[in-house]
């Protein structure tokens, strides 16, 4: 028998070992192996296929060495979608492997479980007699004879040396049980641990490990805290269902506050009355705070969160729990969660669908969670359980306006693909196209919850207003009144600035001498809180100069702003206000995140500060005021997506104002007030932005119209990476022609020491992809055949954002 298994190296296919004798029956697909590789090396690999002959000439074949699983840890749709990021991203499925994986799966020493200390009596001291000749032997060591007392107390034997304490008898009715203790709640009750060693030492305790779970628990569900849905709400949820019947994939496209995460919960309380999981997919971990307790109030510990902030070894026994017999109903995750076991999926939601980082970017695969999440829907199947009558009434409504039908359940032979539902104010265009198309099903929510309007948006003006010296710093005057008069209202408001650090550079008055990044072809970042100069591409970090090394000035200052500056200023003028600020810098961890929220949540903070993170989806109850300090530093970029990005970020963030009962305000400052997206984000005007933007996209080929496919090679020589980049576009046009674009220089032309040259690949629709993927590998193969390539870092990205 032999078996292919894969490996956590970047190397295209899968390595064929040998099963000796005594491992046949256990392996099989889906179990870990421990495998040599090379001349040296090992390996934990996981078996994809077995067959009972070599398919192909081998020259030598290694054996298995070890067998680490009773049970496949990888289910067959799990796989095939491992299979298909491979396939599709043009990524090695070793790659995938390793993305997928908790670190603690694919370790050789593996994933060591927590355990917790306990301690019992020895087999000796198992008996009410024998416990008096312990305290006897105690009696001239008052602090063990007192601690042992203790443990009696907790462990729960009765009246022991005149202590009251209740009895823990065995189910035949017996006293002699082997009753235990934690130590730690021992220890809790004022002993010391030597004095607890001495008990050890005299034979009358003894300790042990007990396994114990890292996963908290929520309680149990409260289906009691669903909230009924408003007629507008109703009718979309009833719209959803109905949509579902004929697509496999709807756009739920609803404004800020319109209450779509209320309809998300009824879905998912649909899908569980039904026996079928869900998974919940968001795209930043700072989302995953509140939406966490907001689900957890409703489902429990049917709840499970699982998200790159968690320890490996808490994700990892959040895999293995969701392979038992008792998953999680519910998981709530960011991008990584789509590689999570589901025994029994029958609904995927992507919430804030738009939102870019939901694209991997480094390192591979380069895959899109969304799309993965849909192919991981038609890859798997579940088990049809409806209740009759349901669909039939999708639209017939009884007095609580929730549709009626027989609630029998019936087991049909047939499976279900699970339903993928994608929720957003802020559609990706590729998303909308495809529901506009018919490709996915549409439902609208135009209205907020309980009526409230959306923001007013005013427009400044900022370089009329520097023109006429009525500006100098990042607030305009109308910023500034309107926060101030929600602070004394003891309201709250945001200010939104697209850039960490204190200053994006600093710059010699006398000269203009910049400071660069020694490794990437970038201006250093002052962070002034560390006083030091940091490279947001590489890390390195910097001393800040007091002169300048160029022509000896000491007249040094920085240039733009970013949050440490901004909430620098505002300290200043807002003496009063309490201030948080919420930036890469400042959430590092799993518990700055949670602290930043709550904070501001509970108001004991009433002014946050931060960059696009404020802008996800956060519910904050009392932010009335939203400030927008520079649209022109989004709009300026120089990328097709540009106008795309920058209305959904500022949709996004104007949407966090005025969401409890009073309509909120935004102030949106920009040189530029007459471009036509300005208006368009004025009055949410989705529609009309998409129609722009369709008709540039068509005319310039870009998607939804086409696809896009960055070949990008690096290498530490310019010189040999311009040669490589050069002669690999020969190479693609002889198969693509005029399709291929490039080579360029991106706008970071060197990161970490290597040059970057990019090729870009316009596919129009209809081409067969899988012929596309197969002539550009070939050519990268071709390209490394030289010698002189040995080093080049060749690889690819199919649709890049």
């Amino acid at each position: 028998m032999y078996a292919d298994v894969i490996l956590p190296v970047p190397l295209d296919g899968m390595f064929t070992y040998s099963v000796p004798p005594q491992f046949e029956g256990q392996v099989t697909i889906g179990v870990r192996v421990l495998v040599p590789f090379g001349r040296s090396k090992t390996y934990v690999g996981l078996v994809s296929t077995l067959h009972p002959t070599l398919e192909s000439e081998i020259s030598s074949v290694k054996p298995v060495l070890q067998v680490l699983d009773r049970e496949p840890i990888l289910l067959p749709s799990q796989l095939k979608l491992w299979q298909w990021i491979s396939d599709y991203y043009m990524s090695p499925i070793g790659d995938v492997y390793k993305a997928a994986l908790p670190a603690g799966l694919k370790a050789e020493e593996g994933y060591r479980p927590k355990t917790e200390t306990y301690i019992r009596l020895t087999p000796n001291f198992r008996n009410e007699q024998t416990l008096h000749i312990a305290l006897d032997m105690l009696a001239r060591a008052p602090k063990q004879q007192r601690c042992f007392i203790d443990f009696l107390a907790l462990s729960g034997w009765d009246r022991i040396s005149g202590r009251e304490v209740q009895s823990r008898r065995c189910e035949d009715g017996s006293s002699d049980d082997i009753v235990e203790v934690a130590r730690d709640e021992l220890l809790n009750e004022g002993h010391d641990l030597p004095i607890l060693n001495q008990l050890v030492k005299r034979g009358i305790l003894e300790t042990y490990e007990v396994e114990v779970g890292r996963l908290n628990h929520g309680g149990e569900p409260h289906p009691e805290n669903i909230k009924r849905l408003s007629a507008p709400q109703e009718q979309a949820y009833n719209e959803i269902l109905l949509s579902m019947m004929k697509h496999q994939v709807t756009l739920l496209h609803g404004v800020t506050s319109s209450g779509k995460t209320e309809i998300y919960i009824h879905l998912i309380q649909r899908e569980l009355d039904q026996h079928r999981q869900v998974l919940y997919l968001l795209p930043e971990i700072a989302l995953t705070v509140q939406m966490m307790d907001r689900l957890r109030r409703v489902f429990g510990d049917r709840l499970g969160i699982y998200h790159s902030k968690y320890n490996d070894a808490e994700r990892v026994e959040i895999w293995q729990k969701q392979l038992s017999g008792h998953p999680y109903d519910v998981i709530l995750g960011a991008r990584s969660a789509v590689f999570l076991p589901f025994q029994n999926l029958g609904l995927v939601i992507v919430d804030e669908e738009h939102e870019t980082s939901y694209k991997q970017q480094d390192p591979a695969p380069r895959y899109h969670a969304r799309s993965a999440a849909i192919m991981m829907a038609s890859l798997t199947s579940v088990e049809c359980r409806v209740e009759s009558g349901e669909f039939a009434t999708a639209f017939e409504s009884n007095a609580a306006g929730r549709p009626v039908g027989n609630s029998t359940l019936y087991t049909l032979n047939s499976k279900l693909e699970p339903k993928v539902l994608l929720g957003t104010a802020t559609p990706s265009l590729e998303s909308y196209h495809n529901a506009q198309i018919g490709k996915y099903g549409l439902v609208e929510l135009k209205e907020r919850h309980q009526g409230v309007e959306l923001p007013e948006i005013e427009v400044v003006d900022i370089q009329d207003l520097q023109h006429r010296k009525m500006m100098s710093g990042p607030f305009s005057p109308l910023l500034l009144a309107r926060v101030r008069e929600a602070l004394q209202r003891g309201e709250q408001a945001i200010l939104f600035q697209n850039r960490r650090g204190y200053a994006p550079m600093i710059e010699c008055k006398q000269c203009g001498w910049v400071p660069r990044c020694e490794h990437c072809d970038v201006s250093l970042t002052l962070h002034r809180s560390m006083n030091q100069l940091s490279c947001h591409y590489c890390g390195a970090v910097y001393q800040v100069p007091t002169v300048c090394p160029s022509c000896g000035s000491g007249e040094l200052r920085t240039r733009g702003y970013g949050t440490e500056k901004i909430e620098a200023e505002v300290r200043d003028i807002f003496p009063e206000a309490h201030i948080s600020r919420m930036d890469l810098d400042t959430t590092r961890s799993r518990q700055a995140y949670e602290r930043i929220i709550s904070d501001f949540g509970a108001g004991r903070t009433n002014l946050l500060i931060g960059t696009q993170m404020v802008s996800k989806g956060l519910d904050f109850d009392k932010v009335s005021v939203v400030g927008i300090l520079n649209a022109d530093a989004m709009l300026n970029i120089p990328d097709f997506r540009a106008y795309e990005h920058a209305f959904m970020m500022m949709a996004q963030v104007s949407g966090r104002a005025g969401r409890r009962g009073s309509r909120g305000l935004v102030v949106l400052q920009t040189r530029q007030p007459r471009l036509p997206i300005i208006r368009q984000v004025v009055h949410n005007d989705y529609a009309s932005l998409y129609h722009d933007l369709c008709d540039e996209r068509v005319a310039f080929r870009y998607p939804p119209f086409c696809r896009l496919v960055y070949v990008y090679l690096k290498h530490r020589r310019e010189a040999l990476v311009e040669g490589a980049a050069m002669t690999l576009g020969s190479l693609l046009r002889q198969w693509f022609g005029a399709r291929v674009l490039g080579p360029d220089k991106p706008a970071v032309a060197v990161v970490k020491t290597l040059a970057i040259r990019k090729l870009m690949l316009k596919l129009e629709p209809g081409l067969n992809m899988a012929e596309v993927r197969k002539y550009l590998a070939l050519a990268r193969q071709q390209l490394l055949q030289d010698k002189r390539y040995g080093s080049l870092q060749v690889y690819f990205d199919v649709d890049p954002l």
